[in-house]
C-alpha cells in the first residue's frame, strides 16, 4: 500500500505527512534540474535512483504543491519553473508531438416528436418512451 504514497510522505495515524529528510531531497531535486541536469543526473546527485520515467512524473507530481491529504513539500514557483524547464527541454529536443484533434461530427440537436401523454416512476422507461416519440430529425442549415 505505500508504494502509492508519494516519495517525501508517510502515512501517521492514517495522515499523510511530511518526511523531512525525503522532502529535502524532493526540494533539491526540482532545484538540481531547474539549474540545468539531467533528469536522472538531479535525482542521482540528491540520492535518488530514479528512472528517467520516474523522475519525470515525480516533476509533475501535483500532490507536492499540497492538497486535501499532502501537505506541500514546494511552492507554486518552483513547481512552475520546473515545469517551464521541462517543456522548454521537451520543445528543444523535439519531443513535443501535437495531438491530432478529431473531428465530431456535429450532433442533431433538433427533432420533431409527438407530445408526451404517459408519465413513468423509472426513468429507463421515462426515457425509452420519450426516445418512441421522435418523428424525425430536422434538417439544419449552415446559418444555425
Amino acid at each position: 500500500m505505500t508504494a502509492h504514497i508519494p516519495y517525501g510522505y508517510r502515512i501517521e495515524d492514517g495522515k499523510a505527512v511530511v518526511d523531512e529528510v525525503q522532502a529535502e531531497q524532493v526540494r533539491t531535486f526540482f532545484k538540481e534540474y531547474i539549474s540545468g541536469k539531467a533528469l536522472k543526473v538531479a535525482a542521482e546527485t540528491v540520492g535518488l535512483k530514479l528512472f528517467h520515467g520516474s523522475a519525470g512524473r515525480m516533476l509533475r507530481n501535483t500532490h507536492y504543491l499540497g492538497d486535501d491529504y499532502y501537505p506541500a513539500i514546494i511552492d507554486q514557483e518552483m513547481f512552475d519553473k520546473a515545469e517551464e524547464e521541462r517543456q522548454s527541454r521537451a520543445n528543444h529536443f523535439g519531443r513535443v508531438r501535437e495531438l491530432k484533434v478529431k473531428e465530431t461530427p456535429a450532433t442533431p440537436l433538433h427533432f420533431t416528436m409527438r407530445k408526451q401523454k404517459k408519465v413513468f416512476y423509472d426513468p429507463f422507461e421515462q426515457a425509452e418512451y420519450a426516445y418512441s416519440l421522435i418523428e424525425s430529425e430536422v434538417e439544419m442549415n449552415a446559418a444555425d
